[in-house]
């Protein structure tokens, strides 16, 4: 594995290398990923600790935490799960610039693994981290949401309000998410709840603030701000999206019928919705959300409230071990 430039920073340096594991990611089928990293891990002597997660939330609870406990020293945090897993360590680290994140996938969707180029095997990405971790890590952005009552919540992936958003909050809360995932069809939950609610979702007027400048859209069915090019697993909502280019990108979906957005979903996955008129594609570091009546918000998929909402980018603001990701990203 070539770990000795690792083990030889161990023994001069107090680095940790910690990981948080979801039990639950993928109908409890992380927990196969988690034992075969494990193993690696023991064969090759690295010492590392690991935790499991017991409730929603928690990773985030442990990964703080840890990030206090490390008192400066450097730290590397790795979340075995899913996107919401990511999301979690990722709020509970962020503003502890000795915080190092990674990600091995062991969720369903793995939308952070796509757009930062971690491989998909297990032991790949184990052998990434480890190669991160004694050669170089590199500084991410990452999306911050300011809520009414003051706080905040981050996101890596990306962030959005509408239809989106409800598919991802009944995806989560069904149980049909499981059986799918017990059957290795856990990406077509999202097709199967977007038919399910398309004839009965009631559409907003949205008037976007993007970098000062005021717009306005009839009809929307959603906007989704980006950090990076995927969401939903496996779609690619924001092609053009860099998590190192200190934007964000903006997508919005408007003025289109029931029917025609069906083939909108139909052709995301390549990228190739944003030729359609009815979406618009935008840039920008501040974006500001109102509708004309409240509707669901998401971040990474997890469930955030709703309108009126706001997003800004923390260029840099997270230290991430990765794979090989195209432009430098």
């Amino acid at each position: 594995m070539n770990h000795e430039d690792f083990l030889e920073d161990k023994a001069h340096s107090r680095e940790e290398l910690k990981f948080i594991i979801n039990p639950q990611a993928k109908n409890g089928s992380c927990l196969k990923v988690w034992k075969k990293v494990e193993q690696m891990l023991k064969e090759e002597n690295i010492p590392f600790s690991a935790a499991r997660t017991e409730y929603q939330g928690h990773a985030r609870e442990l990964a703080k935490i840890y990030a206090e406990q490390a008192g400066g020293q450097r730290l590397y945090l790795v979340a075995v799960g899913g996107d919401g897993t990511v999301h979690e360590v990722m709020n509970g680290a962020v503003g502890h610039q000795n915080v190092t994140v990674g990600f091995i996938p062991g969720g369903s969707g793995n939308d952070f693994s796509r757009g930062f180029g971690v491989p998909k095997d297990p032991a790949e990405s184990l052998k990434a981290i480890l190669k991160g971790i004694s050669h170089s890590s590199v500084k991410a952005d990452i999306g911050m949401i300011r809520h009414i009552d003051g706080k905040k919540t981050y996101f890596i992936n990306n962030m959005g309000a509408g239809f989106d958003a409800l598919i991802s909050r009944k995806v989560n809360s069904s149980k049909v998410k499981g059986i799918l995932n017990q059957l290795s069809l856990g990406k077509f939950v999202y097709a199967l709840f977007l038919v399910k609610e398309l004839f009965t979702y009631k559409c907003s007027n949205l008037e976007i603030v993007i970098d000062g400048k005021k717009l306005h859209f009839d009809s929307a069915w959603f906007i989704t701000i980006s950090n990076q090019p995927f969401y939903g697993g496996g779609m690619m909502i924001s092609p053009d999206a860099n998590p190192f280019d200190g934007i964000l990108n903006v997508t919005v979906v408007h003025n289109i019928s029931r029917i025609k957005i069906l083939f909108v979903f139909a052709s995301v996955f390549k990228g190739r919705h944003i030729e359609f008129k009815e979406v618009t594609v935008l840039q920008g570091q501040n974006v500001i959300i109102r509708s004309s009546h409240p509707i669901p918000a998401h971040a990474d998929g997890e469930a955030l409230g709703s309108t009126p909402i706001s997003a800004s980018v923390c260029p840099g603001a997270l230290p991430v071990i990765i794979g090989n990701v195209k432009d430098g990203c």
